[in-house]
């Protein structure tokens, strides 16, 4: 078992409520996207995952450990998270110096240290772009450094926020491929998106979310065709979706579930 949240609660300093009685279980290994509106509680909750916040009430294991009795610094080793805005990651002169922080304040010794960062160079394509300074790269190569800075630690469990936000088509199918090969490696990967469409392409586990609380989690497929529960949380459904729906005005027997564009080309050659 990666991660398991037990009946947690999380209120702000200021008074608001942002989790309320949230429990799940995440295993070693599982690919997910944590979906919902804006306010719904999933930056809460995935900063829980790592440390940075502990919960008013209940408890947060990850591989068996209590959050709340480690620091954020200790999880990090097993927890690496992304930021949402890499501006908010970077703060070093060159991507060299980004990409070495984290294990050399380990005392992890420098040979380890370039091996690992010339593995993450290669897998990200960052190898050119090394003695740059991060904040003259693209905001797709900054995002890229910000991932590298994370991977370098080799956390078993990585957690994205909003991957996609902001990137183009090429740039959602890099991202794609990313996860995909560190999933196989064995991580457990967690997203937080909003995006719909690419959820629906890709397919990972959904857990949907609004005001505070869990309201589905499941397959993709099952999740997203929800109608009810997608309303609750004021996402569309995917757009390949409601086309299928439209189809099925006016052929009863075709299937109104379908979420990604390879099934719709699927369905659709062998209505011919």
């Amino acid at each position: 078992m990666s991660i398991v949240v037990e009946n947690i609660e999380y209120t702000y300093p200021s008074g608001v409520t942002a989790l309320n009685d949230v429990s799940l279980k995440i295993n070693k290994g599982t690919y997910i996207a944590i979906m919902g509106a804006n306010g719904a509680g999933k930056t809460t909750l995935i900063k829980h995952f790592n440390g940075l916040l502990k919960p008013t009430k209940g408890k947060v294991l990850v591989n068996e450990i209590e959050t709340t009795t480690r620091s954020v610094a200790e999880m990090a080793k097993i927890v690496g998270f992304v930021f949402q805005n890499p501006d908010h990651q970077l703060f070093l002169t060159t991507v060299e110096e980004e990409i070495k922080f984290g294990p050399t304040n380990f005392d992890i010794p420098e040979d380890q240290i370039q091996k690992d960062m010339e593995r993450v160079l290669m897998f990200l394509n960052l190898k050119n772009l090394l003695k740059r300074s991060p904040f003259s790269l693209s905001e797709g190569e900054r995002k890229r450094v910000a991932l590298a800075s994370v991977l370098v630690m080799n956390p078993e469990i990585l957690i994205l926020d909003e991957p996609t936000m902001g990137q183009d088509a090429i740039q959602k199918r890099n991202i794609a491929k990313i996860i995909s090969e560190l999933n196989q490696q064995g991580r457990t990967i967690a997203i937080v998106t909003h995006d719909v469409e690419f959820v629906a392409e890709y397919q990972p586990r959904v857990i949907l979310m609004g005001d505070g609380r869990i309201i589905a989690d499941g397959e993709a497929k099952d999740v997203l065709t929800n109608l009810e529960a997608m309303a609750q949380t004021k996402l569309r459904p995917p757009q390949i979706t409601a086309l299928a729906w439209e189809i099925a005005k006016q052929e009863e027997s075709f299937p109104k579930d379908l979420i990604s564009i390879t099934e719709m080309k699927t369905k659709l050659l062998g209505l011919g």
